[in-house]
């Protein structure tokens, strides 16, 4: 898609093109933003017996969560006396760069992707790790036993469910032979992987949603024991760049799924006159509301129950899957 833009636009050069079509992307990722927080707290008011936003911007609230970003950013910016300055204003951005960079490898169709990465898979998860140091970095700036322990959790649960989430992942790759997210949706033309890696694909949901400090893994925010986390003592815009890293890897999070598992724009065959795009959309969909489904209806679990759960079951479930994958393949080169 880039390239015909090129050649259609040379006078722009390639900065150009490369900068516009990121501003346009960048707009389209904050006005998901805005909806889906609209949308998680609509699922949660209708799982949990009441309306949700009902009052600005009609009865479905649709302009409730603008008004809330505005509020936020119109905040005072308060930065704690004893908090270490540089590092407490640099945290956000650590946090929040890479989950909108790791977008640059997800093929949303054929034609309508930003880099056709060969490693595009690996890329994904070494780019979402850095956010990692941002959460630790906020945590020990705010110089505050709350963003501390918060900082603590974060990364010890991003680190020990990356390892099942990449473990879940390598079955996809025996089975297509390649890292490349076009050549995993191209290897799912006749079923997708969530029916033939089946273990992958649940081990993979559960490490997801972990590697997102949502419920019931939100511990690193748990806001009965730790206040806010990390991000205790961020205010304003500060404070909205966390948010906003938050839900835009749970957009990332979701295309990834999609792409992986449920064969990304490829259609089912008997509708296979309905645009690709439509088919990531509604897939796309199906995930999000998943993660929006778990937040409203699972209670958070225990810091230790966590890590013995992310050790002691996911790890060897995801190690005997590739395990399993492996003999299957033998079996198959047999005959």
């Amino acid at each position: 898609m880039i390239n015909e833009l090129l050649r259609s636009s040379p006078s722009l050069g390639h900065f150009g093109i490369f900068f516009l079509l990121t501003v346009i992307f960048l707009f389209v990722i904050l006005g998901f933003v805005c909806y889906a927080v609209l949308a998680e707290r609509k699922v949660m008011g209708f799982i949990q017996l009441r309306k949700g936003p009902d009052q600005l911007g009609g009865r479905w609230g649709l302009l409730q969560t603008a008004a809330d970003v505005l509020k936020l950013l119109l905040k005072e910016d308060i930065i704690p006396k004893l908090a270490d300055r540089p590092l407490f204003i640099i945290a956000p951005v650590l946090a929040f760069a890479p989950s909108f960079i790791v977008l640059a490898a997800i093929p949303f169709t054929e034609n309508l992707k930003f880099a056709d990465i060969g490693v595009g898979l690996l890329y994904y998860i070494a780019v979402s790790g850095i956010t990692i140091l941002g959460i630790v970095t906020a945590g020990w700036a705010s110089n505050n036993k709350y963003s501390l322990l918060g900082g603590i959790r974060g990364a010890a649960q991003m680190i020990s469910y990356e390892i099942p989430l990449v473990m879940s992942v390598i079955g996809l790759i025996m089975m297509t032979g390649s890292l490349n997210l076009t050549d995993i949706v191209h290897a799912q033309e006749n079923v997708w992987f969530m029916f033939s890696q089946p273990i992958a694909f649940i081990v993979f949901m559960i490490a997801a949603n972990a590697e997102l400090n949502r419920t019931p893994f939100d511990l690193p925010e748990s806001e009965s024991e730790l206040v806010a986390g990390y991000n205790t003592e961020y205010s304003g815009f500060r404070y909205a760049f966390f948010m906003l890293a938050e839900y835009v890897y749970l957009f990332a999070m979701s295309a990834l799924a999609t792409v992986l598992f449920f064969g990304g724009w490829q259609p089912v065959i008997f509708l296979d006159f309905i645009p690709g795009a439509v088919w990531f959309a509604l897939k796309f969909s199906v995930v999000l509301f998943f993660w929006l489904w778990l937040r409203a209806t699972f209670p958070r679990v225990r810091d230790d129950q966590l890590m013995e759960f992310g050790w002691k079951v996911l790890l060897p479930v995801a190690l005997a899957n590739i395990f399993l994958t492996a003999v299957i393949k033998e079996i198959i080169n047999l005959f």
